[in-house]
């Protein structure tokens, strides 16, 4: 392990957190390898999951998420997804996970009065405007910025409804360069994950007979919710008794294909001097009791890219 560079002539460092839902877990992993190399970031920006890893890591309770996140297990994510037909835009509210966060990771701090510059990426729905959330409510910031379209319902802002920053900046670069980051490190979670087979249900069993299916689980209750027996329907809906792929499926590739091209643009005419590419398209969308491969995933990528970041940086 080294120290930290001290030098005075040391670039500000951006550390840019991408979306990818349960495969952000690995930004824990990728923070830590980072600082047992010396490398701590000045500045930190975050999109949707890596907007949650993000603020939890600036407000200083890195530890206390790995922690919480390496006991979750299937049943916690289940009761977390708070089923609200109701509102529209979405099936889960998030106000359980939100009051989660605020009692147990981190308090309704302003994002102004963090110990280091922190930004999060949210959309407006209505015009498409990437917002950038740099001052305000750091709870707010991170429930605007991590709104999946159409399994998180949208926040609204005063008069603006915002989803997921992934829509327009999966991977938050420019942010970082417009806090005044010179050298940026950036973690793409979505590198690997277009172009990954569609399993059959029959194949999804063999690979989740050891851990169950949260996705399962969660339109179970979608279905309580709706106090009908709509078993049969939302089966054929999640592609369950046929060989195509399901509502569940479709919503959730389509959305993995949106933001691996808008990454593969943005990358293009603004590249981070690092990428960091965790090897995670295993990892399902809600997966999240999966973290301690994701973390050491983060760790590994970490690694792997070491000769670039000795270059760069020269630790």
């Amino acid at each position: 392990m080294t120290s930290d560079v001290k030098m005075s002539n040391r670039p500000r460092i951006g550390l840019a957190l991408g979306s990818g839902s349960a495969r952000g877990w690995s930004h824990i992993g990728v923070i830590r390898a980072l600082a047992d190399v010396g490398i701590k970031p000045d500045i930190v920006c975050g999109t949707s999951i890596g907007a949650l890893v993000g603020a939890v890591y600036v407000s200083g309770n890195l530890d206390k998420l790995e922690s919480w996140v390496y006991k979750l297990n299937r049943r916690d994510i289940v009761r977390f997804m708070d089923i609200n037909l109701v509102m529209g835009g979405g099936f889960i509210e998030g106000k359980r996970l939100m009051d989660f966060l605020r009692l147990h990771l981190m308090e309704d701090v302003l994002i102004e009065d963090l110990p280091k510059p922190f930004a999060a990426v949210a959309t407006d729905l209505t015009t498409g405007r990437e917002i950038w959330f740099q001052r305000g409510s750091l709870l707010d910031a991170v429930r605007a910025s991590m709104a999946l379209p159409g399994i998180f319902t949208p926040v609204k802002l005063e008069e603006q409804w915002l989803v997921d920053g992934g829509l327009v900046n999966p991977v938050p670069v420019s942010l970082c360069r417009a806090l005044g980051a010179e050298v940026v490190i950036a973690v793409n979670l979505n590198g690997d994950i277009v172009g990954r087979r569609y399993l059959s249900r029959k194949q999804k069993n063999i690979v989740q007979s050891h851990q169950g299916s949260t996705e399962a689980e969660l339109f179970e209750r979608l279905s309580a919710s709706l106090k009908k027996r709509t078993t049969s329907l939302i089966s054929h809906l999640l592609g369950l008794h046929i060989g195509s792929p399901g509502l569940f499926d479709v919503l959730v590739r389509s959305i993995n294909i949106m933001q691996d091209r808008i990454t593969r643009s943005r990358m293009a005419g603004d590249p981070p001097n690092v990428m960091l590419t965790p090897r995670l398209a295993h990892l399902g969308l809600m997966e999240f009791d999966r973290a301690k491969e994701a973390v050491e995933e983060g760790r590994a990528c970490v690694r792997r890219m070491f000769p670039v970041l000795q270059d760069i940086l020269g630790v």
